[in-house]
């Protein structure tokens, strides 16, 4: 065979050859990166004693998902429902506290309460749950606190008052999803404060701490409120 048929031949053969699996063409349709992920599944709403909470919510243009839920109780009745919403799930005071994320908590009311005594209440659970110079430094906004609770006289069984924080802007307070007029109450350190009522050492009860934080619902036979708080 001469020079040129040989390699006629040889460059037919390397052109009909299978090509190796390293130089595999993508069949058509089909992607050569790996698949995409995909998107986290939205926390499911939660029911407590028929009030509902969604499993997100917006705060500040951010979406916030549902970190947990419980009932307060006071013996054995049952006083509000509370959610706390956060941009990342905690499951530890510390953990919430150390999110500089937007926040919210949703109180809805299980039974009539009066709103002085109400603003009483929270002022002793804050103030219980802080060092005394930390309550200092938040007094103004203990007494605006007090004084929306006041100036509403009375919270009935159906209502609703939710307390957001937003960075860079401070605490603002609705009720029955109706912002209160006025100046945001400066500063993360009010909102931290508040937050303690629930989350800190000396909790409302233990049962919706341990709720708000994620945790397992208590058992019917839990232990309510066994310190005896009020708030």
């Amino acid at each position: 065979m001469s020079k040129r048929n040989v390699l006629m031949a040889a460059l037919a053969a390397a052109m009909l050859a299978p090509v190796g699996a390293s130089a595999q063409s993508t069949p058509p349709g089909a992607s050569s990166a790996a698949p995409a992920a995909p998107p986290a599944a939205a926390p499911a709403p939660v029911e407590l004693a028929g009030v509902k909470y969604d499993g997100t919510a917006e705060v500040a243009g951010q979406k916030l998902q549902l970190n947990g839920a419980g009932i307060r109780y006071k013996a054995i009745f049952k006083v509000y429902t509370a959610g706390l919403y956060l941009n990342a799930k905690a499951t530890t005071p510390e953990a919430v506290l150390a999110n500089n994320g937007p926040k919210r908590i949703h109180i809805q009311m299980l039974r009539d309460i009066d709103g002085e005594e109400l603003g009483k209440l929270f002022t002793k659970g804050m103030e219980q749950n802080a060092t005394r110079e930390e309550f200092g430094r938040s007094i103004s906004g203990v007494l605006r606190m007090s004084e929306i609770f006041v100036q509403k006289k009375k919270l009935k069984t159906g209502e609703s008052f939710g307390v957001d924080y937003i960075p860079g802007t401070g605490t603002v307070v609705f009720v029955n999803g109706q912002l209160i007029p006025g100046e945001p109450i400066k500063g993360e350190d009010f909102f931290h404060m508040l937050l303690k009522i629930w989350l800190g050492k000396s909790p409302a009860d233990s049962d919706l701490k341990v709720a708000l934080l994620g945790g397992a619902k208590p058992a019917a036979t839990s232990s309510r409120n066994a310190a005896g708080s009020n708030r």
